[in-house]
């Protein structure tokens, strides 16, 4: 029963995040407008990790298994997609390397912030 009601919290929360995505005029996709909310929910106690933790270590434990369909619709798309795999590879390494580098710097601000 503790899941049950872990998972109706995230789902609540998710359904939220679709309401905001279609009455909000900004490109934001509803997946955001709900992390933010359970960002904000957690970090204000509204709702406490122990609400949410199992049913949230349960999704982790199984999110790899989340990317099987986006990956054999690359694969199945092979053809189409051999003709731009080294650009799409630079700006993958590119991406990849700038969010790492953003996400670095501001959790050193953070942690600095912090101190």
């Amino acid at each position: 029963m503790r899941y049950v009601k872990q998972f109706a919290i995230i789902i609540s929360i998710s359904f939220v995040g679709e309401l905001l995505k279609e009455f909000l005029p900004f490109l934001v996709p509803a997946s955001i407008y709900g992390l933010i909310l359970m960002l904000v929910a957690l970090v204000t106690g509204l709702i406490k990790l122990e609400q949410v933790k199992d049913a949230s270590t349960f999704l982790l434990d199984f999110m790899p298994v989340m990317f099987l369909p986006a990956t054999v619709g690359l694969m199945e798309s092979w053809g189409t997609m051999k003709s731009i795999l080294i650009p799409a590879t630079i700006a993958c390494i590119i991406g990849t390397i700038l969010v790492m580098a953003v996400s670095g710097k501001v959790t050193q601000g953070i942690i600095r912030r912090k101190k």
